[in-house]
């Protein structure tokens, strides 16, 4: 890549298209070298000049988004990031282009569009700044199969039955490439694993089908959580797009989820969610924190740690952005790295 992100934006919508060439031209180091409206002036124009990153949207004329996707993860893996409505139906096919290889989403509204991108505009910035460091051979469905077998070559970890110990506690952070992470660890995890709480970066009201679409690939149960849920073995907790999440103990486990200002630029923010598992469940806790983009989960996994907590940091060679892994590294906040295979098998182990 050169010093400069290239960025290619296709969308059926002359103002999107407009305000998001606005938007990333006034942006430091980013070149917007085309705006098309669908996927066939897209490919055109890429066997001219191929892009560092392609900003797309999922329903359009003559080629719908997730089929030129697949087409390029197929022939050329390019980070993609994916601009979807805040519709179920928007958010459900988001989900198939993330599994499908997408680097990245950004939500848009289905009314007043204009302002909301020149509102938020920082989110679709810092969209294409990520998954222009991401490694887009990793999210590539047919790499991603060869690279990552779970441990026990897909048989799934831990004992067959539920377990009764509800003092162990496991908490996941991760971000860009983390869809399709957890695509991996978790279905490689049987119902003798401890309850888990999870914190994804995702806009809001896509959590919900993310949740949904896990729980039908999983032994586990998965379930966007809600405001003063138990945390039960055998269970993930996903924190909602848009509200922060908390471990509190009254008791036994439960969430509070919440609103309030962004943490990290985020919200759900890793920090938030592993800082209070640190105050809550100590040496009880096990802390992974997974690929993504910034350094959002490093401090807070520094916290567990030093509460006593087991902390574990996706390696370098299976990320596909591994900057958080790496803050958190830097800082002293991990235990032990390991690849993305080996997650679900360190959960059982130490949870």
């Amino acid at each position: 890549m050169t010093g400069r992100i290239t960025v290619l934006i296709v969308d059926d919508s002359a103002v999107v298209r407009q305000v998001l060439s606005s938007r990333l031209r006034g942006s430091a180091g980013i070149e917007v070298i085309g705006a098309v409206p669908d996927p066939i002036f897209a490919m055109e124009h890429m066997n001219r000049t191929w892009p560092d990153v392609v900003v797309l949207d999922i329903e359009m004329p003559r080629m719908d988004g997730l089929t030129f996707l697949r087409k390029i993860m197929s022939t050329r893996p390019t980070p993609v990031v994916i601009c979807s409505t805040l519709t179920r139906k928007g958010a459900e096919t988001t989900l198939e282009a993330l599994s499908a290889g997408a680097a990245a989403v950004v939500a848009k509204p289905t009314t007043g569009l204009k302002k909301f991108l020149e509102d938020d505009s920082g989110d679709i910035v810092a969209a294409v700044r990520a998954a222009a460091a991401s490694n887009a051979r990793r999210l590539s469905p047919a790499n991603r199969a060869q690279a990552y077998v779970p441990a026990g070559v897909g048989t799934p970890v831990g004992a067959g039955g539920p377990v009764t110990d509800t003092e162990r506690v496991v908490a996941i952070g991760t971000s860009t490439g983390g869809t399709q992470a957890l695509e991996v660890v978790l279905p490689a995890l049987n119902r003798g694993c401890p309850g888990i709480v999870l914190v994804q970066h995702m806009p809001e009201k896509f959590t919900s089908a993310f949740a949904e679409r896990l729980d039908g690939m999983c032994r586990v149960r998965v379930k966007e959580a809600a405001d003063g849920d138990p945390v039960l073995p055998g269970q993930v907790l996903v924190a909602p797009g848009g509200r922060h999440m908390e471990l509190q103990r009254t008791g036994g486990y439960r969430v509070r989820v919440f609103d309030g200002p962004p943490v990290n630029r985020h919200r759900p923010a890793v920090d938030v969610l592993f800082r209070s598992v640190a105050k809550v469940a100590g040496r009880n806790a096990v802390g992974v924190i997974m690929t993504g983009m910034g350094d959002d989960g490093a401090r807070g996994l520094l916290e567990m740690r030093k509460a006593g907590a087991f902390t574990v940091a996706q390696d370098e060679a299976t990320c596909v952005v591994h900057g958080m892994p790496r803050e958190a590294v830097l800082l002293g906040a991990v235990d032990r790295e390991s690849p993305l295979g080996s997650l679900a098998e360190v959960i059982h182990h130490h949870g």
